[in-house]
């Protein structure tokens, strides 16, 4: 999939888990995978955020990446999330993914030294990890969990790199979704929150890699069909549909909020991986209702 630019809907696919042994469930990954693309997604992306990446083994992550290849078969693109703690690791990740069939490597920034952390090491670990990269390269901004924001600057410095495409933006700030936007023309620009997908495709924008594409992928892709094709205001109508799938499941309750949204509609949530929490039996009721349209 990497001939044609990187533009569409991508869901970031959790990752099932046997609810007897906690064990990945690579069966229950194909299945979602194949329903998902039925919905006309334009790629899938694994071991992401809300694909509980920090929770995977790399032999798992491998495993995922394994999986979820056999089953979208080039029919569209798959993105593996790959960000590590140093960028030994990160390399290797992207590496292990690429081989696995990964057309692109989604990269976070490390954030565990964060107090360390400047731009000039920033730069040049996306700079190593792109150098060593076997498939193309995806910025990815996502402060609430790394507690590093990436700088619009530091993108433009990337921005030569032949091998980093694009970036997706987790900040929920539409400030900082424009000015990502005008900072690198030549990437392509992802918003990381639905609630923003609308206003995202109106800045230029290529489309988003969401969380409520896991649960609600016909809403996503038909608001991406009806601004393509200039109908902004049924485009917006949708948006106003999607936002409350966004803010109260993605946004307050994570992957264990996607995973119970999943399961409302018939796909596999399943179990989250401790010491992340399950959903309440309340939660996971008004997420029934939210997905119902109740």
């Amino acid at each position: 999939m990497t001939e044609r630019r990187l533009a569409g809907i991508f869901p970031p696919i959790p990752t099932p888990f046997d609810a007897a042994t906690g064990d990945f469930a690579p069966a229950r990954l194909q299945q979602n995978i194949m329903r998902l693309l039925a919905e006309q997604v334009d790629g899938i992306v694994v071991s992401g955020t809300t694909g509980e990446a920090s929770m995977l083994d790399p032999d798992e992550q491998r495993e995922v990446v394994a999986a979820a290849s056999e089953a979208v078969q080039q029919q569209a693109w798959l993105i593996a999330g790959t960000g590590g703690e140093s960028t030994r690791q990160t390399i290797e990740l992207s590496l292990a993914a690429a081989a696995e069939g990964a057309d692109a490597v989604l990269v976070r920034a490390p954030s565990y030294f964060s107090a360390q952390t400047t731009p000039a090491t920033l730069a040049t670990h996306f700079r190593a990890v792109a150098d060593a990269s076997s498939v193309p390269v995806i910025i990815y901004n996502i402060p609430k969990y790394t507690r590093i924001s990436l700088d619009p600057a530091l993108l433009q410095q990337l921005a030569g790199h032949e091998r980093i495409i694009g970036v997706k933006d987790s900040s929920g700030d539409l400030k900082n979704l424009t000015a990502y936007r005008s900072a690198v023309p030549e990437w392509s620009v992802l918003a990381g929150s639905a609630s923003l997908l609308y206003a995202g495709l109106e800045l230029g924008c290529q489309g988003g890699v969401i969380g409520v594409s896991c649960y609600a992928a016909g809403l996503c892709v038909q608001l991406m069909r009806e601004f393509t094709k200039g109908d902004r205001t049924a485009a917006a109508r949708l948006q106003e549909q999607i936002t409350p799938l966004d803010k109260e499941i993605v946004g307050k309750l994570g992957p264990a909020g996607v995973k119970g949204a999943m399961d409302a509609v018939g796909l596999y949530g399943g179990p989250t991986r401790a010491p992340l929490a399950p959903l309440s039996a309340a939660d996971r009721e008004r997420v029934a209702a939210l997905v119902r349209g109740d």
